[in-house]
């Protein structure tokens, strides 16, 4: 995996601007450990930072492609197109010749057989730039479901891009405005295609490409979920499942430095563990490494609570015995979630304050320690979205509101009736960005865009509809989280749910299918049965871990009762004095919800500061 960034000015020298451009690169440094270059040009210089996972010694970029000894193009690329070897076969009987064993090279050489339509062949995770020096053109792609990010800002004569936005932020053109839409993005858990928090930035959308040439702006839908019919049984569903699930798996094992999974002891992660175990055990003869994490104490002293009904840690030994996994257990204790420095890290890592406090540092933690033993960690994100595993997916209130289901369920929790994280913001500064308003235009939209079959019933419609905004409008807020805490530690995280191929079957599998057994996910246990223990067959669902541990809770009561003692605060003007008097006063409240309110205005406090940012509303 590896970190971009680019500008491209028609009306300036910007081969010039070699170190904005390093500026610009710098800021990725986390993305690309091993590596970094740059390749200038009149009007267009392209920065790359590498993290090798394929071709080691041949797969430096920027590279370029020549015909006759002049070069015709050169790309900056992230990611992994797991079908590189058979396009890399089909070029090559096309005429093309290969200097290098790099997917990358494979992608630019389908640049120049096929156009912007190489997309369309591309089967994988990537964002990438190409700039044609015949044309005078610059490319941008980006995947399918975007698990890959990609922002950029267009200027008077040209745009500037990057893997995120600290290398747009970091050319002196691009500063850190926010404005109500973009504050809106910034507190929403629904995110709206192609927007950005920061203004006059914006993010290249899945399944799109956008082209730039002395023409304008060009941008270009090559892939969107579509409604077929699904002529298959239940049996020949599951076994069509399976096949997929094993396919798609052995393909995302391919590299060639150290590889993992992500084991939380859910169904989900078990069986990709399981089938990455049988591959590995098959053809190399090896076992397959897998990590869980979890707390001090945490499986000994757990209580349930409104979402989580069991800890990973004993699901996940169970799983590991049962593929004989060389398992590894990372604990993290209080003192390290609220370590500065390490918080300061998760913000710059996302470039925004977020509302998920501990989650967030623990992530960030376990990819620290992953990056330690393996470079490559597969994980089981994306299947709640396509099998229908949110408990939300199951309230009649949650999904008959005129609303994101997920959201009515956010304000069902006793501490976040205004939505996660909003409680100690000033209400006049609430109202401005109106969230509601804007949560109900957004959901009409999305649901209108949803694609349908004829003849479904009102359950089924309104499910498919359910399903689409999840994957159009949640989906994207987990994936660039997944891929900002992972690859600032420079760890790849493969997502084999993620297969447009298997999210476009499920996308048309009926509900009542998906739910044959009464239960969530009744497709992907039954797929898997033979593969994972009973016990994680039978589990319920409970998302990523957050600590239970008093102590962490009480750091952050200290640190807000600090925050307001504090006159220089710059979060001062945007917060409700009176709700943190009462949150302070009124006794420590140690669930989740609530907390995620403190975690939140810190957060928010922390951006202001480091950010220097310009809030405009």
């Amino acid at each position: 995996m590896c970190g971009i960034a680019g500008w491209l000015d028609f009306g300036r020298d910007v081969g010039g601007q070699r170190p904005t451009l390093l500026a610009m690169t710098d800021t990725l440094a986390g993305r690309g450990i091993d590596d970094r270059g740059l390749w200038l040009d009149t009007h267009i210089g392209l920065g790359h930072t590498r993290t090798s996972i394929i071709d080691l010694a041949g797969g430096a970029q920027p590279l370029t492609v020549e015909e006759d000894g002049r070069p015709v193009a050169v790309i900056v690329y992230n990611g992994e197109v797991y079908n590189f070897k058979q396009l890399r076969s089909e070029l090559t009987a096309r005429g093309h010749r290969f200097r290098t064993r790099s997917d990358t090279e494979v992608v630019l050489r389908a640049y120049l057989e096929w156009d912007v339509a190489c997309a369309e062949r591309l089967e994988g995770i990537f964002a990438f730039a190409v700039w044609d020096i015949r044309r005078e053109r610059l490319v941008l792609v980006r995947d399918r479901l975007g698990v890959k990010p990609l922002f950029y800002s267009r200027r008077p004569e040209g745009v500037i891009f990057g893997s995120e936005p600290k290398a747009l932020l970091a050319n002196p053109q691009v500063r850190p405005v926010v404005t109500a839409d973009g504050l809106r993005e910034l507190f929403s858990t629904a995110k709206q295609p192609g927007q950005a928090v920061y203004q006059d930035m914006a993010e290249v959308r899945p399944g799109h490409t956008l082209t730039v040439d002395r023409g304008g702006v060009v941008e270009r839908r090559y892939w969107a979920l579509e409604a077929r019919p699904h002529t298959d049984d239940l049996d020949t569903t599951v076994r069509e499942v399976r096949s997929l699930l094993e396919d798609i798996v052995l393909r995302e094992l391919q590299s060639d430095v150290p590889l993992c999974t992500a084991l939380s002891g859910g169904v989900d992660s078990s069986a990709v563990t399981a089938i990455a175990s049988m591959w590995r055990w098959k053809l190399e003869g090896e076992r397959v490494r897998t990590f869980v994490t979890t707390y001090n104490d945490y499986a000994e002293k757990f209580e349930p609570d409104d979402v989580r009904f069991s800890p990973d840690e004993p699901f996940a030994a169970e799983v590991a015995r049962l593929v004989h996994a060389d398992h590894i257990v990372i604990r993290l204790r209080p003192q390290e979630l609220m370590d500065v420095d390490t918080r300061l890290a998760v913000l710059v890592a996302q470039d925004m304050p977020t509302a998920l406090g501990d989650m967030d540092v623990s992530n960030y933690l376990t990819s620290r320690e992953i990056k330690r033993h393996s470079t490559v960690a597969v994980a089981g994100e994306v299947a709640d979205e396509i099998f229908g595993g949110y408990n939300w997916m199951y309230k009649p209130e949650c999904v008959n509101a005129d609303v994101f289901p997920w959201v009515v369920n956010e304000t069902l929790q006793p501490g976040s009736p205004k939505g996660l994280g909003r409680a100690l913001f000033d209400t006049g500064f609430m109202e401005k960005i109106d969230m509601n308003r804007y949560y109900a235009d957004s959901f009409q939209q999305a649901v209108a865009e949803a694609p349908h079959q004829d003849g479904e019933d009102d359950l089924e419609r309104r499910m498919r509809s359910i399903g689409y905004v999840t994957l159009t409008r949640w989906l994207p807020m987990l994936l660039d989280r997944g891929d900002r805490l992972s690859m600032a530690h420079g760890l790849e995280l493969r997502v084999p749910y993620a297969d447009h191929r298997l999210v476009e079957y499920l996308y048309n599998v009926p509900w009542s299918m998906k739910t044959f057994d009464g239960r969530e996910k009744s497709i992907l246990r039954a797929a898997v049965r033979d593969l994972v223990p009973a016990s994680v067959l039978e589990r319920t669902k409970s998302p990523w871990p957050v600590t239970q541990d008093p102590a962490y809770t009480e750091m952050l009561y200290d640190e807000l009762s600090a925050l307001v003692r504090d006159g220089a605060s710059p979060v001062l003007p945007f917060t409700d004095l009176e709700a943190v008097r009462r949150t302070l006063e009124g006794g420590i409240a140690y669930d989740w919800a609530s907390r995620m309110n403190i975690e939140m205005l810190l957060n928010f406090n922390r951006w202001l500061t480091h950010y220097d940012v310009d809030v405009v509303i």
